[in-house]
């Protein structure tokens, strides 16, 4: 699959051998939190408010649990809802909530912090992985402004499933463990009810965690900070000759390369603040996200995003406008000497772009079934994006439809049409198919097993904003959930033919046009 690397968390891990390392208690998997060492400077002590009323488990990852350690079956899952809905606090956790600032829309915010989340600390897994367990909606916390501290079901459910549908696509990305319902009202645009995400990954060190201490010349906390980063998440850049600036550097590299894959896979974010971004390059803070329907580069999908800074197109500049904030924070790393500093920094963010354009270069042609790179690719793509845009054709339909493409082309003796036929202008893509037969007969491209590459690369299964809304309905309207785990077991094998699942394959009803997510989805 074009989408593996060497990230954590973003690629298939082999599964450890967890017989007799498996744990019935979340209580008993080890807690410690190596954050909390770095001191009060970085975060507030606070414990999770438990609901104003009753609880319960709403979904369990059980693939995940078995990742941690838990055994799946023999969980005491009443035990598990109380360490997830704040009424205990699992033996040995800390709970706290993290300090850090950012650019939100472009303009300096000097403190945000977690306003609803509070990380109740850190545990390894039977591989020894580190894994930070966050309770997102888990009440005020000294960062929350003029916030409540909690979340709704349709933002925590919309989280929860598309952590682990990015998952499923091989994307970097937080996972989630477990979401709580409840009873409790919580006004957003209207009142709605409350749930809590028992969110998780390596680390929440944002790049707006350094932007809060450069901004206050606090100069020894980035020091600090960097030196945790390196020590627990980067330890094989403490050998370098300047540690500080391979952390950048690697930052620079993981960040281009997840936004490509973004890109490729037609994923918006939506609210791209450089507070939302992650230290080790992980997708993180899932709010108005969504994915690309019929191909519009400039599709906005955060309603509050009135300038569209963070449309689909913009999100490669504004992951380097990111870094670039992320750089000057820790510009009293690198040199004695701020000027030559700022020279350094400049050159590693000249490498974004080149970084970026070559792994999305690559993915795309993997999309087209490509194998070898030639200079006509990029023309080649950027024609059948255009004419997908003029038409308004579907991005993921398209690309796995493409697999039935034949080298024959239109004139092979059974013609694609169905291909054919999610273009307005039919003649244009016909002298488009005309042009990719021809490339494909380049490199001797042979039908069957460019269609089995290509359908592991274009999934099949996407989190369209319409699906997500129709569990959402079912939960709030009726405490109906077995459309989030239909969902949820759709969503991890995305690449995978499901014949009793084809509905969720099709173009989007019409009544989705009319669905709208803002920064409090």
């Amino acid at each position: 699959m074009y989408f593996s690397d060497k990230f954590p968390h973003g690629s298939p891990h082999p599964t450890p051998s967890l017989q007799g390392d498996r744990k019935g208690s979340f209580s008993d998997l080890g807690w410690t939190n190596t954050f909390a060492g770095l001191g009060e400077a970085f975060y507030s002590r606070v414990q999770p408010t438990p609901f104003d009323g009753a609880a319960w488990l709403i979904h369990i990852n059980r693939g995940m649990a078995q990742t941690l350690g838990l055994d799946a079956e023999a969980m005491d899952e009443s035990a598990l809802l109380a360490n997830l809905s704040g009424q205990a606090v699992p033996k040995g956790a800390d709970p706290l909530a993290m300090l850090y600032a950012g650019h939100q829309f472009g303009t300096y915010v000097p403190q945000l912090g977690d306003g609803r989340a509070i990380m109740l600390g850190e545990i390894r897994d039977p591989a020894n992985r580190p894994w930070e367990i966050q309770l997102k909606g888990s009440g005020l916390t000294p960062y929350s402004r003029q916030g409540d501290g909690r979340a709704v079901l349709r933002s925590t459910l919309r989280e929860y499933l598309c952590s682990e549908a990015m998952h499923g696509l091989g994307i970097p990305t937080t996972r989630a463990l477990a979401m709580v319902g409840s009873d409790e009202e919580v006004y957003r645009e209207h009142i709605e009810p409350g749930a809590m995400l028992a969110r998780l990954a390596p680390s929440h060190v944002r790049f707006g965690s350094f932007e809060v201490f450069f901004y206050r010349n606090q100069y020894d906390h980035i020091r600090s900070l960097a030196d945790y980063v390196l020590e627990h998440h980067y330890p094989e850049l403490k050998e370098t000759a300047n540690p500080y600036q391979s952390l950048l550097v690697e930052v620079i590299q993981r960040t281009a390369r997840l936004i490509a894959k973004w890109q490729a896979v037609g994923f918006a974010h939506g609210v791209m603040n450089s507070d939302n971004m992650s230290i080790l390059g992980l997708t993180i803070d899932y709010g108005p996200f969504g994915f690309l329907e019929s191909y519009q580069p400039g599709y906005i999908c955060n309603h509050s995003d009135y300038s569209g800074r963070y449309a689909f197109d913009q999100q490669p500049n504004i992951g380097l406008f990111n870094l670039s904030c992320l750089a000057q924070a820790l510009l009293p790393l690198f040199d004695d000497d701020p000027n030559q500093g700022a020279e350094w920094a400049k050159s590693a963010l000249a490498e974004y772009q080149g970084i970026f354009v070559k792994t999305y270069a690559s993915l795309m042609r993997a999309k087209l079934g490509l194998q070898e790179a030639l200079d006509e690719d990029q023309s080649l793509l950027e024609d059948l994006l255009s004419l997908m845009q003029q038409g308004g054709t579907d991005y993921t339909i398209l690309f796995r439809k493409l697999s039935e493409f034949t080298c024959g082309g239109l004139r092979d003796a059974n013609p694609p049409y169905v291909i054919r036929d999610l273009f307005l202008d039919r003649e244009d893509f016909d002298a488009w198919a005309e042009r990719y037969a021809l490339r494909l007969q380049k490199e001797n491209s042979v039908d069957d097993e460019r269609c089995e590459r290509m359908n592991n690369v274009n999934p099949k299964y996407i989190l369209r904003n319409y699906l997500a809304e129709v569990a959402i309905r079912k939960a709030e309207d009726e405490k109906d959930y077995s459309e989030i785990d239909s969902l949820f077991k759709l969503l991890q094998k995305p690449f995978d033919e499901q014949p009793e699942n084809e509905h969720y394959a099709a173009h989007p009803p019409d009544w989705a046009s009319g669905i709208e997510v803002s920064c409090s989805s």
